[in-house]
Formats: structure tokens, sequence, C-alpha cells
């Protein structure tokens, strides 16, 4: 499914109001802009980089979805020409595992594969409870939130962005913080569990820790969540509180005289955060940047509202390119140096304000004109940006995308639309959906009471937990492996089964967090036109289905497939050479952390994922340890991922042999899939051996200054090619 985190519930009451937002003068704004961010300290070669705009799409596609129609991007022209011809663009990047926004997001944020932030499977998940049924969890959570937030005692107590590398279950490092120790304050629209992402109001809830019990704000939000539902008062705590932060510099930064902020609290964070302090919601966020105004507008000008027209946060599905750009440019302007976005997807209509889900097909009339928006909205953005002095001279602009998709629907009509000049239509679109309950039953007799995670790449959950090499875990897993649907738009007959993981071969795809309870007992990647769910067991009502009544949804991802593995980043700004389009480096989310930071001279408190991408950078804006025998050092980084990543050939070809494990056997014997899995967990131990000493290495030369040791690089560089080679063949031959 296609929504970030589910739309508003709710229909507008009345028509949208027209308004103008009383603004500072764009002089009074630049000169506040230049006082604000004097105390910034960003330490970037030349000293040049001042600004930071960092944008990621949902959803947003470079590749085209239909050969005659153009691609998300080619529809935007203004955005992709800048991203080409004033930086490098880079069309080979890649996603993680399990494939979805949270999760993607996440990686991109902090550098780190999932097992080390936390959100192996997203947008939510299920948890193991203490007598073996399973609980539900939103990945979308602040950044210090729990698993369980609502339980007296929790069921699970470990941190949503649980990290385990000091040994003890903590929370991962925040994003923010090499920015704000630096003097910089940092905004973000709808950035993922940087913002507060919900109005609980219980002993773990946001607006406890945030604002604290019996606060203004937290009465506020219980008498917002107690309000009926598809009210403007049930509306309102998350229209003020939630989605809009600014997190501010030491010193105070933006939050300095201002008797909204509060305290910025990340206990686990490594070396200590105390005396920060951040402004939370639109409430607060928009009179500090706009002038004193309640209002922001759009880049269209109209007034940025919830479906009810109270001003504030419009949902994180109402997103749109005009209203994300224009608190990014409202934050600049208002001297908050760095900021991050978040752009909601095009190819589903949202309403006015995120309030609907309608799938559009390529080329649909909706479709195309949302594009048009977006790339109407993106010349607004550039042509602001520069009257306000921001360009590529002292600012480095980083945009792309968490995943890509799948489309699930028929043959568009007529034959050859292009959407442009000739709209496409479809008979019938959206993901087909699964029961996977009523499957097992009907075609394999299997009745074991099991929980799933509902997707393209579903989790299951055995009731009671059993060990993998039980023999109701085989047997079930077997019996998925044989599952098949026929399809409503080919009518053929397809496996339903396209890869297995057990937590053996998840732990080489970097889905193993360090809290247990989350881990499933297997995950399932699916044929890409379904959705896969649990309901009765059995067929009474159709197993296989494509549901017609909105919300509906026809754009699928998750899985392993290519289009939904590969995406695009493009890197604008001083350090960074036009190279145009780049089709052939291959990078995935965890690398463009550490590129960032390299470029502004500063770092993280953890080692990261992923490796400083050099390829586009002037070798004067390269670190001087990473300038130090270069082609080795691309040798080395390319290997890596390949060795590491989660689509990197090692994991790939191990996917390829679990898949093979878990569809082995019988009752009777198992030996197969034993001998498989022992091979998997000694390839794996064995990767993140010298993966970490790589990791290590790149880190070193990166951030250190300690230039890699050719001898040494070589020598890790014969051991992954051995390591891949060992997987390629356990691949061929299980």
């Amino acid at each position: 499914m296609t929504t970030r985190r589910g739309f508003f519930a709710v229909v507008a009451a009345s028509a949208l109001t027209a308004g103008v937002l009383a603004v500072a003068p764009e002089g009074a704004a630049s000169a506040k802009q230049g006082a604000a961010a004097a105390g910034c300290q960003l330490s970037s070669a030349k000293g040049d980089i001042k600004h930071v705009i960092y944008l990621q799409f949902d959803n947003t596609h470079f590749l085209r979805d239909d050969p005659n129609v153009p691609s998300d991007l080619e529809q935007m022209p203004h955005l992709l020409n800048f991203l080409r011809g004033e930086g490098t663009f880079f069309t080979n990047d890649h996603t993680m595992l399990i494939s979805h926004t949270g999760g993607g997001i996440l990686s991109t944020l902090t550098g780190l594969y999932p097992d080390r932030h936390g959100q192996a499977v997203s947008n939510s998940y299920r948890y193991f409870r203490a007598d073996g049924t399973t609980a539900s969890s939103s990945s979308f959570k602040y950044w210090t939130d729990l698993v369980d937030d609502v339980g007296i005692p929790p069921a699970d107590p470990t941190p949503n962005m649980v990290n385990g590398d000091s040994g003890t279950p903590k929370t991962t490092p925040a994003p923010w913080v090499p920015y704000t120790r630096a003097g910089c304050d940092f905004g973000a629209a709808a950035v993922a569990n940087v913002v507060l992402e919900n109005t609980g109001t219980g002993p773990n809830g946001d607006m406890t820790k945030v604002f604290g019990q019996g606060s203004a704000e937290w009465n506020e939000a219980v008498a917002s969540n107690a309000a009926p539902a598809g009210t403007a008062a049930r509306a309102l705590a998350q229209t003020d509180f939630v989605g809009i932060a600014v997190h501010c510099a030491s010193g105070g930064g933006i939050c300095t005289g201002n008797s909204h902020a509060r305290p910025d609290l990340l206990p686990d964070e490594p070396g200590s955060y105390d005396g920060f302090s951040g402004l939370f919601g639109a409430k607060y966020v928009n009179p500090a940047i706009a002038g004193g105004s309640a209002t922001l507008n759009d880049l269209d000008g109209q007034p940025i509202t919830d479906p009810f027209n109270q001003p504030g946060f419009p949902g994180f599905d109402g997103l749109f390119a005009s209203t994300t750009l224009s608190y990014i440019a409202t934050m600049q302007e208002a001297g908050i140096p760095i900021t991050y976005g978040y752009i909601s997807d095009a190819h589903d209509g949202h309403g006015l304000h995120g309030e609907q889900h309608i799938a559009y097909g390529p080329g649909e009339p909706g479709y195309v004109a949302q594009l048009r928006a977006y790339d109407q909205a993106f010349e607004k953005f550039f042509d602001r940006l520069t009257a306000d002095g921001l360009t590529k001279d002292n600012t480095l602009f980083v945009v792309t995308v968490e995943e890509g998709d799948h489309f699930a629907g028929a043959a568009p009509t007529p034959a050859g639309c292009d959407g442009v000049t000739t709209p496409c239509n479809y008979s019938l679109l959206g993901e087909i959906n699964g029961n996977l309950a009523g499957l097992l039953a009907t075609q394999q007799g299997i009745t074991t009471p099991f929980t799933v995670h509902a997707d393209m790449a579903p989790t299951f959950y055995l009731t009671g937990k059993p060990a993998s090499s039980a023999l109701v875990t085989r047997d079930f897993e077997r019996a998925v492996g044989k599952l098949t649907a026929v399809n409503p738009y080919t009518g053929q007959t397809d496996q339903l089964t396209a890869a297995l993981a057990d937590p053996a071969a998840m732990k080489t795809l970097h889905m193993i967090t360090a809290d247990p309870q989350r881990t499933p007992t297997f995950t399932m990647f699916a044929h890409p036109d379904y959705f896969l769910f649990a309901a009765a067991p059995n067929c009474n009502s159709p197993c296989i289905t494509v549901p017609t009544t909105p919300p509906t949804f026809a754009w699928n991802h998750g899985g392993i497939q290519p289009e939904i593995a590969q995406t695009w980043l493009g890197i604008v700004g001083p350090g960074v050479r036009n190279l145009g389009q780049d089709d052939s480096t291959w990078t995935d989310h965890t690398d463009w952390r550490p590129t960032i930071l390299s470029l502004l001279g500063l770092d993280d408190s953890y080692l990261h994922d992923g490796r400083v991408v050099v390829e586009p950078l002037f070798s004067w804006a390269v670190p001087r340890a990473l300038r130090a025998h270069r082609d080795k050092l691309l040798q080395l980084g390319a290997i890596y991922k390949q060795l590491n990543a989660p689509f990197g050939e090692l994991s790939t070809d191990v996917l390829v042999a679990s898949t093979r494990a878990l569809r082995s056997g019988s009752a009777v014997d198992d030996t197969s899939y034993a001998s498989i899995e022992d091979q998997i967990e000694s390839l794996t131990s064995a990767r993140d051996l010298l993966a970490g000493q790589i990791r290590t290495a790149l880190d070193d030369a990166a951030f250190e200054g300690k230039a890699l040791n050719n001898q040494q690089a070589e020598a890790f560089i014969t051991q992954a090619k051995a390591l891949i080679s060992q997987a390629h063949a356990l691949a061929e031959h299980s």
C-alpha cells in the first residue's frame, strides 16, 4: 500500500477558505536569517555550505511504470533538470528490506540498516507477547517512544527505534544531533519520527513526554482524542502538535525567548544531550517562522489547513509539494539553516488535505495533473530560494525517495496512451487482496494459529513462538511456499511466493533487530501484484479480490522486485560535481548520511553502515584520508556494498538459498533445510565480521583522518569476493 501512515479519516465540513498569509517582508526574513544562522558552525572544506535542504518523496519514480507514459520525474522537469543540470543524479540507488516508507526514510536519515535502527518491518510491525500471542505497533512514533506506549507495564518496553550497538537495547542516536551540537537549528516537515507522530496522553504518550500531564497542550489532546470521529474537534490536537518540529541549536537558536519551547529529551543519546530545546507542532512553529502568524500559506498562496480549515498540519498524506516546499522555504527564511521535508506521493488522489485515498494508474488525468502541480511547485520553490540568496553555491540540496513501487492493474486504454497528450484509462486497478488463512486452509489443510503483518512482504508469527526447526513451523513454511492464486488481471495461476526467509536469512538481510520480541517466525516476499493478510480460515468469502471501493491502493511495495528495490537520489551544492546522470554507481540509502556529514565536516556518534560516495565530489571537498589510494577506496566501497547491502549480491544469493531451504523436505526428512540453514548462518557470521572491519576502515578514512591501508584493503577485497562466491555457490547448488 502506498499511503504513508493512513490518511485523515474525516470529511471536511466546509469548503476551503482562501486567505493570504501575513509574513514578514523578505528583507526582514533575510536579516533574521543572518542573525539566527550566525551560530551555525558547519565545517565544509571551503566553508561555503551554509544551508542544507533535504527532501524525501514517497513513492515517486524515475523509471517508467508504463513504457509509453513519462515517469514521475520526467513530468517534473524543473526538479529533474535541476538535479541533472547542477549536480549529480544517481539512478542506481537502492532501498532496504522490508522496503517501506518508514524503514526507507529511517535508513536514509541515520545511515543504518534496519537491524540497527529497529524498523525492519514497517510501516507497522507485530511483536510477541509473553504468552506467545502478538500485538501490533506503528513504526511511525516519535524518536524516543517505546514499542508499547500504552500498556502498564508495557508488553514490550524496548525503544521503537531500537539499537543494540552498546550490548543493551537503547534508542538509536537521533539524526538532528550533529547539527544542533554544531549550533544549527534543524527544521522538519513530516519527516518520520523526527516530529511528533501521535497525540497520546498515557504515561508514555507523546503529549505527556513533551508537554507534561496537565499542561494546556495535554488537556487539548485529551479533549481532542475524546471527541467524535470525523469532527474538527477530533482533528485539532493532531493539527496543532503533530508533523512539524524544530530541534533548536545549542544556545537556544530560534527557541530563545520562546515560551512554547520544550526540552528536547534524548536520554539515551551518546555523550548526553542536556540543555537542548525544541518547538513541536504547527501551533508553535508557524508563529516562530512566519512573523507571528498562526497560518502558513503554501506556494500557491492557499492557507495550509487540516480538512476542517483549521490552520496547521494537514496530515501526513496532505504533504503536497507546494505544502512541504513552503515549510522548507519559510524555515530557511526564518534562519533555520538545516531543513528536512517529506513529500507525499503523486500517484494517489489525496483530496485537498490528504483526506482521501484514490489510486491512479500511469497516465490517468488525476495523476498527470498532480505531477504538473508538483513541477510548478518546484519552479516556484527554486525561484523563491534564488530570491532569498540560497543557491547551489551556498546550499547543499539532497533529494531522494524511500522506495519504488509495482503497479497492479489492467492494461491502459487506449493502447499506446502517454497520459500527457492522450489520457490513459483503466477498467480495473488495485492490489490483489489475498486471505492467507483461507488459502492455507483450503489449499494446504493448514489451520495452525498465526498472526501476520499484512503486506506484499507479509511477516508471519506462529502462536506460541515455536522454534524455526519445529515441525509445526516447517510444515507451515512449506505450505506457504506452495500457495497459488488465479490473477484477476491475467487469468494465469500465480505462485504467490517469490522468496522466503526465516531468522537465519533475515539476519543476512539486516532484518533482525535488538528486540527479539519483534522477530517474526519467517517472512514471505510475495508476487508483486498481491497484498496478503489473514482473515477467516476459509474462502466462503472469496480469498482473492480486487477492492474497488475507496480507499483504493494500486502501488505495491515491500518486496524484492527491481522496480521496488531500485531508487534514485540527486545531490547538488558546494563540493558536488555536475556529472549529470549516473546510472552505474551502486549505492543504497545508508550511503547518503555519511556523504552529507562528510561534506559538512560533521560526524555521528556511531559507525554508519553506508560509505561516503566520493564519486560525485570534487577532490578538494573530500577529506584528505579519503583521497589517498582513491582507486582502491572505490574498489573497496563497491565490493563492500555487494557484501553487506540487503540488495547486494551476497544477500540476494542467500535469499535464493533460503527460499529453497524453507520449501524443501518433509515431516520425515528435513536434512536439506538443516544443511542450508547451517551454511547461511556460517556465511552470515563471516560476512558480519568482515563487513564490520571494512566499515571501520572506511569510517576511519572519512571521519578519523586515517588513510586506507592499501595492503589491508586488497585483503578485504579478496575476502569479500570469496564470501560472495560462496553465497553464489550456495544459491546455485542448494
